[in-house]
């Protein structure tokens, strides 16, 4: 394998820029992460114009993200076969075609399908996005592209909640219609600015295709909906199954998430040994160090990096009373400091390089984090968030991004869709995992001191109870309706302490998985000057096994 320049522009033509095609490839990266978001704050006004049930507002919302998760072990390894450029342009028509169709939605039925299709050319534009990363940049300039790529992430995540309060003035529709104009703007710079990139050929392997998207699809869907359906005994029926078992879907699903994933593992391990068969994941990538245990980091990174936000809206609307699009421009904060964190990168990470970077990084998250802990309560001044925030977003900006870079920075250039489906698969389920714990906890906590707060109060514990499970499946929203009756004022207050009591439960969480995560980078090694050595070292034990499998 010949060696790889660290000379960025190492075989682009004149008219060729990769920065330019980075702000391409960073406008497709947000496109993906905004809609995570930017649905959950046009609900309300979806469900009115199409006359939504429970279940449809549901799929809606979740489908997209399962759909996504499901899909990237098997895109990664299409990168590497098709092309990554091309299929990043692919994944980018995917998107748009489906923002369309869901902008024009006339029913549930089509929206929930248009959110599917989207969750599709998200799984092709994530990992297709690293992979054009890993190859177009080395040296410094590696470090600044990711930085980018990193920060993109924090703020597309913050941008969605004010986008979305922005975009509900006006109507539902253009939260999906605008992303027309985004992805003309994509296409247009990937392929001006961007060179077309090498293929690798051989196949896919179907049989663990199958494998994979059954079992990360129904791990994602498992922890995604564990709240709402029950972990064990059945919260509500599942469709059509109805109620034909005394026992939630959930953990029939996460058996057949663990059988399908065996199945796979056991099969890429197999297929890795046998020259020429290209297996989905190629397994002898986790003999890389770097690539393994930074991998182990990712995903518990992420169990803390996006839980708080999946929350935090509520308790800025619910308890502090902030409007829908207040509460963004709060959130946007985030954005900022992530976007201050990508420019300070560029003149650290030479001097702490990138695993210091990622250190400190989660030092800034968890101590933004822990200001949560400390400080939330019903009556918090919005200054105090904005510094959290900031604080926490700075951290997402160096983590997010340098991690990424740590975990690619020796993966050899035509494996690097599979790795960076691997390392996308990490964080995607690292995130559920984190937004299902993280939620739960809030959830629970809120219940439980809610309950003994109206019980201090003198009311009954049954009826106690019974409100508290209330105002916890409404996810706060009812506080507002309890505010308005004079005979339930007092318990509009405890309520809003409670909420507060379950945001700071959260933020003392939230740092100690990030203290995990702190402990899991100090598992990675400084990586490899380049990917020869990692060539030389696997080639005679590949060769060697494939001659012993042909005999």
């Amino acid at each position: 394998m010949n060696a790889v320049s660290d000379n960025p522009t190492r075989s682009l033509p004149a008219n060729r820029d990769p920065w330019l095609g980075l702000l391409a490839i960073s406008l497709g990266v947000s496109l993906v992460v905004v809609d995570f978001t930017i649905v959950n704050v046009v609900m309300p006004p979806i469900i009115d114009d199409l006359e939504l049930s429970a279940f449809d507002t549901q799929w809606i919302q979740e489908s997209y993200a399962i759909i996504l998760a499901a899909l990237l072990l098997v895109m990664g390894r299409l990168s590497d076969v098709v092309g990554a450029r091309r299929l990043f342009l692919i994944g980018t028509v995917v998107f748009g075609l489906a923002s369309i169709a869901a902008a024009l939605a006339p029913s549930g039925e089509l929206l929930i399908a248009s959110r599917f299709a989207q969750g599709v050319g998200g799984a092709i534009i994530m990992p297709t996005s690293l992979a054009l990363l890993n190859m177009s940049f080395r040296g410094p300039d590696r470090g600044k592209a990711f930085a980018i790529w990193g920060s993109t992430i924090g703020a597309a995540a913050a941008v969605g909640p004010l986008l979305g309060g922005w975009l509900a003035e006006f109507s539902w529709r253009w939260a999906f219609g605008i992303n027309i104009f985004v992805v003309v703007l994509i296409i247009a710079g990937v392929l001006k600015f961007l060179d077309q990139s090498p293929r690798q050929p051989g196949k896919v392997d179907a049989v663990g295709g199958v494998l994979s998207v059954l079992g990360l699809g129904l791990l994602a869907f498992a922890l995604i909906e564990g709240r709402n359906y029950g972990w064990w005994d059945p919260r509500k029926s599942f469709g059509p199954f109805g109620d034909a078992l005394d026992l939630s879907i959930i953990p029939v699903g996460l058996v057949v998430s663990v059988v399908c994933l065996a199945l796979f593992l056991r099969r890429q391990v197999r297929l890795t040994r046998v020259d020429g068969t290209a297996p989905l994941m190629d397994t002898s990538l986790f003999g890389i160090k770097s690539f393994s245990t930074g991998s182990i980091a990712t995903l518990i990174i992420a169990l803390a990096e996006f839980g708080m936000l999946a929350v935090l809206p509520l308790w800025l609307q619910y308890t502090l009373g902030y409007s829908v699009l207040q509460t963004g421009l709060i959130v946007f904060i985030v954005a900022v400091g992530s976007f201050f964190a990508s420019g300070a990168s560029f003149g650290m990470a030479e001097k702490v390089g990138p695993i210091g970077l990622v250190r400190i990084g989660l030092v800034l998250e968890a101590t933004g984090l822990l200001m949560f802990g400390v400080l939330a309560s019903s009556d918090s001044q919005w200054w105090i968030i904005g510094i959290a925030l900031f604080l926490y977003g700075m951290g997402v900006g160096f983590a997010t991004a340098q991690v990424t870079n740590v975990v690619l920075a020796d993966v050899p250039p035509q494996h690097a869709g599979q790795g960076s489906g691997v390392q996308s698969a990490a964080r995607q389920l690292g995130s559920a995992l984190g937004i299902a714990i993280l939620t739960s906890t809030f959830f629970t906590a809120l219940d439980s001191d809610l309950s003994d707060r109206l019980v201090e109060q003198g009311t009954p514990a049954p009826q106690a109870k019974e409100l508290s499970s209330a105002v916890s499946d409404s996810a706060g929203a009812m506080i507002s309706g309890l505010s308005e009756n004079p005979h339930m004022a007092a318990a509009a207050d405890a309520a809003r302490d409670a909420m507060s009591h379950a945001i700071r439960i959260n933020g003392y969480t939230c740092a100690a998985l990030l203290a995990l995560g702190m402990l899991a980078t100090l598992l990675i090694p400084r990586p490899r000057a380049d990917t020869r050595q990692w060539e030389e070292e696997h080639a005679p034990s590949r060769a060697a096994e494939a001659d012993v499998d042909a005999k």
